[in-house]
């Protein structure tokens, strides 16, 4: 038990259940202040909640909301049994509890502005976050996820099209729910959010990668080990047009310690020639795992 617990409560866990809330609760904020007063339906569990919300007068979309996750958690469980993500079901019931919180603590009567466009971004943008630091951690707020997860072990089906497919058709549907106006900006509310996560995770991840040809790389993989903590690969390299022996220093790091980098080589080896690129999917030791 004991080993269990050490197992259970470790520094690397500890911090994802502090990320895992962060993101849920980001998402809760953006869905509750500024998805459901304002009836954006962009796709999605709290999509499906926005428009039965509208036609069933006794139940608010934070209700269907949590009717909803707590039905998908439940198939979960049934179909993936001990195997099913103790992540998902922890984020999901956690965006469920916090919509019915809020809902009895702060009612949302009308928007909080007159700026429909400014509260889409809002309504989008804050979830779109919140996504991105829960999938950077391989974990989700469940909902339509779920219905993905089992899609995928019993079908042949492209998910993410599959997805999408029903993304889109929610969405429409609050052009027939709330009119044109608000069915637009609900469209145009799926288009963003379907580039911004990645965008965010991208961000999230994003690194430096350098490629360094030098004469001299002992200085420079000197600092680069010991100085910012990172490891380097070391190759011959052979100049086209000179001929002359180099070596090619590849190394990959934050964009912070590129900067420092970068400053050291040009004051320690001016003739150095470096390529500098982004990168934001680097697995291995010190970043992510497979």
């Amino acid at each position: 038990m004991k080993e269990m617990l050490g197992r259970l409560f470790t520094k690397k866990n500890g911090k994802d259940f502090l990320l895992m809330t962060l993101g849920t609760l980001l998402t809760s904020a953006g869905v509750y202040f500024f998805k459901f007063p304002n009836n954006f339906s962009t796709g999605g569990v709290t999509g499906i909640g926005v428009i039965l919300g509208h036609y069933v007068s006794w139940l608010t979309p934070s209700t269907v909301v949590s009717i909803l996750n707590y039905v998908l958690l439940a198939i979960g469980f049934a179909v993936f049994g001990k195997n099913f993500g103790f992540r998902t079901a922890y984020c999901s019931i956690l965006l469920s509890v916090t919509l019915q919180l809020l809902e009895i603590v702060y009612p949302m009567e009308r928007p909080f502005t007159g700026q429909p466009f400014m509260e889409l971004l809002c309504a989008v943008g804050l979830p779109a976050v919140g996504a991105a630091i829960l999938f950077n951690i391989d974990a989700s707020t469940g909902g339509t996820d779920v219905v993905a997860m089992i899609l995928k072990k019993f079908t042949s089906l492209d998910i993410g099209k599959a997805l999408l497919a029903s993304d889109a058709v929610i969405t429409l549907a609050a052009c027939f729910a709330f009119g044109m106006e608000t069915g637009l900006f609900s469209i145009f509310g799926l288009l963003i959010k379907a580039f911004l996560v990645d965008s965010v995770i991208e961000s999230f991840n994003m690194c430096k990668y350098f490629t360094i040809v030098s004469k001299n790389p002992e200085p420079i993989c000197e600092y680069i080990t010991h100085s910012l903590n990172r490891s380097a690969t070391v190759m011959d390299g052979t100049g086209a047009f000179s001929h002359d022996g180099q070596k090619v220093v590849l190394t990959v790091m934050s964009r912070g310690q590129a900067m420092l980098l970068r400053k050291f080589i040009h004051t320690s080896d001016p003739h150095a020639f470096m390529m500098i690129t982004n990168t934001s999917e680097i697995i291995g030791k010190g970043f992510r795992g497979v």
